[in-house]
């Protein structure tokens, strides 16, 4: 027994008043795994507890995982740190210049990791939401401290910065109501009968299977453009992540109609004036 406790308090390293033994280094291992474990059980907790309540909502389940899993494992490092004999109060006071050098050079890197809190606690993104961001529409896969990851239509796995989405304008098609209004710009030929077209486009419109039809289906009558008379089909659907194809599904159905019925989509059209400019010698 008195070999083991030998062995185990052995001096491993020993910088002035500092000393590892292997009984910290096995503390160390301890504590961490201990918090590991913890936050694996604590996670099922939480997950039983949504399930108990019939709470179906993946994205607070997801952010009240994170932010506890993140406040274990700060508590396990503290811990770690004081198990070898480090100060944590003294350790940051004795590296306020360091952070202060650190926060200069990492500005970027700081920020998203307070965008990462804030996209936490706040909830205004959350995981499984449909968003929108500098064009690209995707599915929010995982929140994490300094980076999200967004899976495209195209199945490409997007990094984006936390920064990005809390101070760019990102549209969350996710966060209000599941149902949305969608709009379809069409344009037709000078001289088409205009409630024909009205009635034709609200028609394709309600024969869609994805199209709530117990929501106002309506054409406005949007300008007259340069070479067309523009219209704007409006709608209301639920299935905003499949919505391009519903769009698709829809023009299709539209130019099928206006060929049956004579409705001419037409081609942009230019004027070209010709001078001819004689010179006589």
């Amino acid at each position: 027994m008195n070999s083991l406790k030998t062995i185990l308090e052995f001096p491993l390293i020993e910088v002035n008043d500092f000393t590892l033994t292997l009984y910290n280094i096995l503390l160390v291992i301890a504590i961490l795994v201990g918090t590991r474990f913890i936050s694996y059980a604590t996670g099922l907790i939480i997950k039983k507890s949504f399930e108990a309540q019939d709470i179906d909502d993946l994205g607070k389940r997801y952010t009240l995982t994170k932010v506890v899993t993140y406040f274990l494992y700060v508590i396990g490092i503290v811990l770690a740190l004081q198990a070898v004999g480090l100060n944590v109060g003294l350790l940051i006071a004795s590296s306020a210049a360091l952070f202060v050098g650190l926060g200069l050079g990492l500005q970027s890197i700081f920020q998203d990791i307070v965008s990462g809190f804030i996209l936490l606690f706040e909830g205004v993104i959350k995981k499984g939401d449909i968003v929108e961001i500098d064009k690209t529409v995707g599915q929010v896969e995982q929140l994490d401290i300094r980076t999200s990851k967004i899976r495209s239509r195209d199945g490409i796995m997007i990094v984006v910065p936390n920064s990005k989405l809390t101070s760019n304008d990102v549209i969350n098609w996710s966060h209000s109501n599941k149902i949305t209004r969608f709009k379809i710009t069409v344009g037709v030929a000078y001289g088409s009968d205009t409630t024909l077209v009205k009635n034709t486009l609200e028609e394709c419109a309600k024969n869609h299977p994805d199209v709530l039809t117990n929501y106002p289906i309506h054409t406005r009558f949007e300008d007259f453009g340069e070479s067309a008379l523009i219209f704007e089909l409006y709608f209301w659907a639920e299935k905003t992540w499949e919505i391009e194809f519903i769009k698709s599904d829809i023009r299709f159905s539209i130019d099928a109609e206006f060929r049956r019925t004579g409705i001419q989509i037409p081609f942009p059209q230019r004027d070209l004036h010709i001078v001819s400019n004689k010179t006589t010698l």
